[in-house]
């Protein structure tokens, strides 16, 4: 492997990580991953790994990247819902354009609720905006 490896390694769960120390200096000159922590990105829980305790650093450097994560994982949201609106451009085409009239029969009633629901929300979360701000 080429260049330094990091002194920390995040195994990424679904409401977070385990967090290990990255070690290369031992006599083997092997790899080691020790698990020190657990942590929550939603709640912002971290728990020691058995009885271990965590060090001012280890607290540091978790807490930065659990910040990095909250900024990864909201800025992935966004491109998610623009790669959505650009499904719906596509779907709206496919719609106009190539649709036979067995597909528009199974899919018609299902994209008229999603959208149906969608604007219901949106439309009273604007709403709610505007007033917030007067």
């Amino acid at each position: 492997m080429g260049g330094d490896l990091p002194d920390y390694y995040y195994r990424v769960r679904e409401n977070g990580a385990a967090v290990f120390r990255v070690d290369t200096e031992n006599r083997q000159r092997r790899i080691e991953m020790d698990q020190i922590a657990v942590v929550n990105i939603r709640n912002g829980d971290i728990r020691a790994h058995g009885d271990r305790e965590l060090s001012t650093d280890d607290m540091d450097e978790i807490q930065s990247w659990m910040e990095y994560r909250r900024n990864l994982l909201a800025e992935r949201d966004i491109d998610d819902i623009l790669r959505t609106v650009d499904h719906l451009n596509l779907t709206t085409q496919w719609a106009q354009s190539k649709a036979e009239p067995d597909q528009l029969d199974e899919v018609t009633d299902s994209l008229l609720l999603a959208m149906h629901d969608l604007r219901s929300v949106l439309v009273r979360k604007k709403a709610d905006r505007l007033l917030k701000g007067k």
